[in-house]
């Protein structure tokens, strides 16, 4: 049986905001499904936070408007919105036990103690969280507490639920394992949700959509796997997973792929290109997992192995090229060669990506 779709589509429409003469959000229009599971990705400044503080209605926007389920809330008060919210620092109240911080706005509600009871347990059987109505917040862990915030957002039956950085107090373990929870929180249960992290691995387990955010514009969005394999720019390539920026010079592009020389190193390559017209100086993107030892007649390029690094099943080896460039290969098993060895490697061409101009790096 299909779960249900709680929560309703968000709309923001050429959203602004500035704070003095900073501007924090270019002109932003974003749609997000109901149901939906949208992460805003981006380093610090990014403007991912002010945007979804905006849609929470803790800030009003300097031009553009939100829609949520086609009505306009730009100018609704926070209250009204019927929107959960979990914090990066939980904000529970120490004072209440988890029953009564889960009850918290269902009593603001009015909501009558029978049907109160009733979904303060569901929400903390959602939660797994049975048996822990009546312990002190100072008893819990910070996954539990995290947990407790979680069921307290949900618990009123948001439209739409907005996270902000919610993990980023547990330690890696932890983290990962909650990333998972709400994953399987929210496949059981699909309801809108915008959730703030800079950490890709997170977007990458929890989201339907990744919003990737640079400088106060949304360079880039798509699924997980979109995303990674086919980036728009060095940016986006760089910032969701590990990756090599090759510099190299584009001979000829034609029909979708690309003849291109690499820096150092005699020889031509054929790459895929979205743009059928890259010229002069370009950057290649070339995935860890892409390269490998190349076999006998197979075109190459020579490297010197420089680190090596055991990761149990993988090997993350360290490679310099002919130009003095570093790069890296991910590899099942041992790697065969030592420190100081010259091998030949190659890559995937199909998995590579070409970029127009020298790579330049991103941030906001």
């Amino acid at each position: 049986m299909k779960p249900r779709v709680s929560g309703v589509p968000v709309t923001f429409s050429q959203v602004e905001k500035s704070f003095g003469s900073v501007q924090a959000l270019e002109p932003v229009s974003l749609e997000i499904r109901a149901g939906e599971f949208l992460t805003l990705l981006g380093p610090s400044g990014s403007g991912k936070t002010t945007l979804l503080n905006i849609a929470a209605g803790f800030l009003s926007p300097d031009a553009g408007h939100v829609l949520l389920d086609g009505r306009n809330i730009t100018n609704t008060p926070p209250r009204q919105r019927n929107i959960g919210m979990v914090f990066q620092n939980y904000a529970l109240f120490p004072h209440l036990d988890v029953f009564e911080n889960v009850a918290y706005g269902l009593r603001v509600r009015k909501v009558f103690d029978t049907d109160l009871k009733a979904r303060v347990a569901n929400a903390l059987a959602m939660l797994q969280l049975d048996g822990f109505a009546r312990r002190g917040i100072n008893q819990l862990s910070g996954g539990q507490q995290q947990r407790v915030a979680l069921a307290r957002a949900m618990v009123i039956e948001p439209s739409l639920l907005l996270m902000d950085e919610p993990l980023g107090a547990l330690d890696r373990q932890l983290r990962k394992h909650v990333q998972l929870e709400i994953r399987r929180l929210h496949v059981n249960s699909p309801r809108t949700t915008i959730y703030v992290t800079h950490d890709q691995e997170e977007a990458l387990v929890m989201s339907d959509r990744v919003a990737i955010m640079s400088k106060g514009r949304i360079e880039q969005i798509g699924t997980p796997h979109e995303l990674y394999a086919d980036p728009k720019n060095v940016f986006v390539a760089q910032f969701l997973g590990e990756s090599n920026i090759l510099p190299v010079t584009v001979l000829r592009a034609e029909d979708g792929r690309a003849a291109i020389s690499l820096d150092g190193v005699e020889g031509r390559w054929s790459v895929k290109v979205s743009d059928n017209s890259p010229s002069g100086m370009g950057s290649l993107l070339v995935r860890p997992e892409s390269i490998r030892p190349a076999r006998d007649g197979e075109a190459s390029v020579p490297a010197t192995v420089k680190e090596v690094a055991y990761l149990g099943e993988l090997s993350a080896t360290r490679l310099t090229l002919p130009s003095g460039k570093d790069i890296w290969m991910r590899s099942m098993g041992p790697m065969p060669a030592g420190i100081g060895d010259i091998i030949p490697v190659r890559w995937n061409e199909d998995e590579t990506r070409l970029f127009a101009g020298a790579a330049s790096s991103g941030g906001g």
